[in-house]
C-alpha cells in the first residue's frame, strides 16, 4: 500500500459522507464547509453578535425559513464560525425529549451537546480543570458571583469555593465531590447533605445560606452562570443554537404558552444578568405565524387563558409568552432564496464533490427549474439523485418533480404531558 493510500481513502470517505448528508437533508460539517451558508445577512448579524459577546454582551437572533430552505445548514455554518472565534457551541433540536417549555431539559441538552474549539467534549469538566484561581478572568467571575446585586443561588458560589479547596488539597473534599459539583452545573441536583458536610470539613459551614429552589429556576440561573464560567475557563463564551422551534406548534395550548415564554427568556435573557457572553440563535419555519399564531388564534388564546387563572405567576407568564410571540411575528430574520449566482456556485461545488466521492466525472444534469419557490434542498437533492442515476446508466436522462408536504402543526395527542 502506498503512503498516500490511507489518506486518500479517508478524504474520499469524508466526501461520501458529505454527499449522503446532503442527500438526506441533514447537514454535516464537511458539506457545510464546502457549500458555505449563502445567507450573508444572517451571517453578518451573527458575526456582530459574536463580537459583542466577546465584550461580554448578550445577543440573539431568530431566523425563519421554509422546510428545506437551509435553516439547519445555516446553524451548522454558524457553529463553525463560532468555534473559529473561540466559543463553546451547543446545538439543541427541539423534540419530545427536549421540549422547549421545559428549561431544565433544554439546558441539560445544551450542556451535553456542548463542543469547545478543537472538538473538545465534556466541556464543563474541562472548564473545571482549566479554571485558574490566580487569573483575572477567575477573579472577575468571583466578583460577579459575590456582587450584592447578584441573585444567583449560593450553590453556585459554594461549588466554586469547594473546587478551589479541592485543588488546594484540603481535607474532606475529594475528586468524587468535584464530579458531583460539575454534574450540578450540568443540571443534576446537588445533594445538600453532601454539600454541607464538605463545607463543614473546610471550615465554611456558615459561609453560605441555602434556600429551596425549583429545578426550572436553577436551569435559568445556570444559563446565566455557565457563559461566565466558560469565559473564566479561557473560552470566548457560549453559543446556543435552537433548531426546529416550530415543533412547539404541536404542543397543547398551555405547553405552547410556556414555550413562547421560554423562547423569550432564551432570546432576551434575564434582565438582572443580561451581560453574559452568550449568543442564542433559534430557527423556526416561516409559516408558523400564519399556521399557529393566527391559525390557532394563539395571539389571543394564549394570554387570555393564562390571565384567566388570575395569579401573579400566570400574569408574568402571559407577558413573557406575548414577548416570545412578538419575536416570531416581528424579529425573525428571513432566509434569502438563492439567486442564479448562488445556485451556479452550489451546483459546481456539488458536482466536484460528487465526482470526488465516487471517483468519476459527473456530466451536466438538468435538475429543477429555477423558480423562486424552489428551495435549495430541493435543488441539491435533485442534482445528487440525477448524478446517481446517470452514474448507474449513462444513457438515462433523469427528470425530477417536486411534491410539497406541508408542515404538520396538529397537536401531538400521544404526548404524555399534553
Amino acid at each position: 500500500m502506498s503512503a498516500s493510500g490511507p489518506a486518500w481513502s479517508a478524504q474520499r470517505l469524508r466526501h461520501r459522507r458529505a454527499v449522503e448528508a446532503l442527500r438526506s437533508g441533514v447537514p454535516n460539517a464537511d458539506a457545510v464547509l464546502a457549500l458555505g451558508s449563502g445567507q450573508s445577512a444572517a451571517e453578518d448579524t451573527f458575526t456582530d453578535l459574536l463580537n459583542a459577546a466577546e465584550s461580554g454582551q448578550r445577543g440573539s437572533i431568530l431566523v425563519s425559513g421554509g422546510f428545506g430552505e437551509g435553516k439547519s445548514h445555516l446553524l451548522t455554518h454558524l457553529a463553525q464560525l463560532a468555534g473559529q472565534a473561540g466559543f463553546v457551541v451547543s446545538t439543541v433540536v427541539v423534540s419530545k425529549e427536549t421540549p422547549l417549555h421545559d428549561p431544565a431539559k433544554v439546558l441539560r441538552a445544551a450542556v451535553e451537546s456542548a463542543v469547545a474549539p478543537g472538538g473538545v467534549h465534556e466541556v464543563l469538566g474541562e472548564a473545571a480543570t482549566a479554571l485558574d484561581p490566580d487569573s483575572s478572568a477567575y477573579a472577575e467571575l468571583l466578583r460577579w458571583l459575590h456582587a450584592p446585586s447578584n441573585e444567583l443561588d449560593e450553590r453556585f458560589a459554594a461549588s466554586l469555593y469547594l473546587l478551589e479547596r479541592l485543588r488546594q488539597g484540603a481535607a474532606g473534599v475529594d475528586e468524587e465531590l468535584g464530579d458531583t459539583l460539575v454534574r450540578f452545573w450540568a443540571g443534576d441536583p446537588l445533594p445538600m447533605p453532601e454539600l454541607r458536610r464538605a463545607l463543614r470539613a473546610v471550615g465554611a459551614a456558615k459561609r453560605y445560606a441555602f434556600t429551596p429552589v425549583k429545578a426550572r429556576e436553577l436551569a435559568r440561573q445556570r444559563l446565566v452562570f455557565l457563559p461566565r464560567l466558560l469565559r473564566a475557563a479561557g473560552w470566548s463564551g457560549w453559543v446556543v443554537l435552537l433548531d426546529e422551534v416550530e415543533l412547539i406548534g404541536r404542543y397543547s395550548v398551555l405547553q405552547r404558552a410556556r414555550s413562547y415564554a421560554e423562547l423569550a427568556r432564551w432570546l432576551d435573557g434575564d434582565t438582572a444578568g443580561s451581560d453574559e457572553p452568550v449568543v442564542v440563535v433559534a430557527a423556526i419555519t416561516d409559516d408558523y405565524e400564519a399556521a399557529v399564531l393566527a391559525g390557532k388564534h394563539d395571539r389571543e388564546l394564549v394570554p387570555t387563558k393564562l390571565r384567566d387563572k388570575q395569579t401573579p405567576e400566570h400574569d408574568e407568564l402571559a407577558t413573557l409568552a406575548e414577548a416570545g410571540m412578538r419575536h416570531i411575528e416581528r424579529s425573525a430574520v428571513r432566509l434569502v432564496a438563492p439567486d442564479d449566482a448562488e445556485l451556479d456556485r452550489a451546483y459546481a461545488t456539488l458536482r466536484q464533490l460528487h465526482g470526488l466521492a465516487h471517483d468519476w466525472s459527473p456530466p451536466d444534469v438538468a435538475g429543477l427549474e429555477r423558480l423562486g419557490t424552489t428551495r435549495m434542498r430541493q435543488h441539491v437533492r435533485a442534482w445528487i439523485n440525477e448524478w446517481d442515476l446517470v452514474r448507474q446508466d449513462p444513457r438515462y436522462t433523469p427528470s425530477t418533480r417536486v411534491l410539497d408536504v406541508p408542515t404538520d402543526y396538529r397537536e401531538a395527542t400521544d404526548d404524555p404531558d399534553a
